[in-house]
């Protein structure tokens, strides 16, 4: 169960005490910033993209939008969401719940610029219904990331 694993990745920083648990959806940005009555944009939405056939998450904020031209800039790539029948599969959680923490082997994460502008975001706990509330600090130290990058722009 994808939300028990992720409880367990994070009680190695003492922080699995923290996942909040809401009785409607937070699948969406915008189910999200309902539940947890923050806007938007700080929730820390969680894309998966294949580069070169392996999984990758990228970290955004929750009023961003990929942009293809920074996002081959940097990969090298046109951008390439993992079909939704099978982020389950290759992230190790599912649509809606996919999230930075415990996730499968070889799965690379960064982290969107668009994220530095807040103190603290709402990341997702694995399921659709739960987040986290993390500051960039901390962030940085649960999820093991591999760079900081720029590929999103902030939606007008």
């Amino acid at each position: 169960m994808s939300k028990e694993r992720v409880k367990e990745y994070l009680a190695k920083y003492n922080m699995d005490n923290r996942i909040q648990e809401f009785n409607v959806s937070s699948a969406t940005v915008k189910e999200a910033a309902l539940a947890l009555n923050c806007e938007e944009k700080r929730i820390a939405k969680t894309l998966s993209f294949l580069v070169d056939d392996k999984p990758i998450l990228i970290v955004t904020a929750g009023d961003t939008k990929t942009s293809n031209s920074k996002y081959k800039g940097y990969f090298h790539t046109k951008a390439k969401m993992i079909p939704a029948d099978m982020v389950d599969n290759l992230i190790g959680h599912p649509i809606g719940g996919v999230c930075p923490f415990g996730v499968n082997d070889g799965v690379e994460i960064y982290l969107d610029e668009s994220l530095k502008r807040f103190e603290t975001v709402f990341p997702a706990c694995g399921e659709t219904n739960n987040a986290i509330e993390l500051t960039i600090d901390e962030l940085e130290q649960v999820t093991n990331y591999k760079s900081w990058i720029d590929v999103c722009d902030i939606k007008e």
